[in-house]
């Protein structure tokens, strides 16, 4: 209890003399709180789109594009082939049929409210299962499309994102303009970023027959997708790869997510040089500014190991306070940022919303603590290591 005591003393004079030092104590705390906040915003764009990715895919759900696409853009079926696989067992049925869209995936060219510049936006062709297997799609605004017509039906975060999707204005396609008849959400997912029609209507505007390119299911249940995957790749008349909504959408956010928490953690290291040097600068200037203190303090038997830690404690105080400050920074200046970026799976732009999570706020503050805890060591130590007649002298 008595070593507590002296480190809660020595604590307890270092943060009352942090008004003296305050130009250096201002520096480390902005420059651990600019590291967080970086640290975190960057992060929050992977952790954004990957949400937007994964949130398209409930476990009862599957896609069958052909085997060695990895994308739906290199993907095809004849509509033989879809038949087959609305017809293998393991699928959900209604009285209209058995909860399998056949769809139609292409690319067309809009302006960026923002830039003005031409982006990829995805044109869907779907089925009128599309809306059983997709059962999070609501319409917010306008009307559904009518089927057999050239209308279409535009995702929230394309709306928001791209110039001239608003209710009653039009798109082109092919030649002809196709009027924007309604709105839909998805639950933030990968489908708001899409502009959806009636495959039939595509097929003939794109000259592509009576052809398709993935095909979207609802299973039974989660369990049944064994059955259903197992009966499509035994079936000598089709040549299929199956995978769950959720791992296919895991897999296209892969190559963006990885880069873009790389090169996050990577600006965050370099940042974190720099403010491991403040705290150092701080925690020194500290020791200096105290070192009468210190020596009378271990002349009246206050140990090492005490000093140690208080100093220890006051730089990690202080890394606390601008994790904390970077953090809320982070948050309120980048969670629920709408932005798009290009899919490179797909070749298109998703629209998501940057997300600054719980475990990303926890992780700022960790790093806010290493750096704490790397400034304030070798400060410590050194002052632990005073000598206590020479600094005696200089009262």
């Amino acid at each position: 209890m008595n070593w507590l005591s002296q480190i809660g003393s020595i604590t307890k004079f270092g943060l009352m003399s942090v008004p003296q030092r305050r130009g250096a104590v201002a520096a480390t705390i902005f420059g651990v709180a600019g590291v967080v906040a970086v640290l975190v915003g960057v992060l929050s764009i992977a952790a954004g789109f990957k949400a937007a990715m994964t949130a398209s895919g409930a476990p009862d759900t599957a896609i069958v594009l052909r085997s060695g696409a990895d994308s739906e853009m290199v993907s095809g079926f004849s509509r033989e082939q879809t038949r087959l696989i609305a017809d293998a067992p393991g699928l959900a049925r209604t009285a209209q049929g058995p909860l399998a869209s056949a769809e139609l995936f292409v690319i067309i060219n809009l302006p960026k409210r923002s830039t003005g510049t031409d982006a990829n936006v995805p044109l869907r062709g779907v089925e009128s299962a599309a809306f059983l297997v997709r059962d999070n799609v609501k319409i917010t605004e306008g009307r559904m499309f009518a089927w057999g017509r050239n209308e279409v039906l535009v995702g929230r975060g394309a709306a928001r994102e791209f110039a001239g999707l608003d209710v009653g204005a039009s798109i082109k396609v092919g030649r002809q303009e196709w009027p924007v008849v309604g709105i839909f959400a998805a639950s933030g997912g990968v489908a708001e970023s899409e502009i959806w029609t009636d495959a039939t209507v595509l097929q003939a505007a794109y000259n592509r027959g009576d052809s398709f390119q993935s095909v979207y299911t609802r299973l039974n249940s989660a369990a049944a997708f064994k059955e259903f995957k197992d009966a499509l790749t035994s079936n000598p008349q089709l040549s299929v790869k199956v995978a769950r909504h959720s791992e296919y959408y895991a897999e296209s956010s892969e190559m963006l997510t990885r880069l873009i928490t790389t090169l996050g953690f990577l600006i965050a290291f370099l940042m974190a040089i720099g403010a491991v040097f403040g705290a150092l600068n701080t925690m020194y200037s500290a020791v200096a500014a105290r070192t009468r203190e210190i020596a009378t303090l271990r002349a009246l038997g206050f140990g090492r190991g005490a000093v140690v830690v208080s100093l220890m404690i006051e730089s990690l105080l202080l890394a606390l306070v601008g994790g904390a400050l970077g953090a809320s920074l982070a948050y309120f200046a980048f969670h629920n940022f709408q932005t798009s970026t290009m899919n490179w799976q797909s070749f298109s732009q998703v629209t998501f919303a940057f997300a600054v999570t719980p475990q990303l706020l926890v992780q700022g503050i960790v790093w806010a603590m290493l750096i704490g805890l790397a400034g304030g060591l070798l400060p410590a130590i050194r002052a632990a290591r005073l000598p206590i007649a020479a600094a005696l002298r200089e009262l």
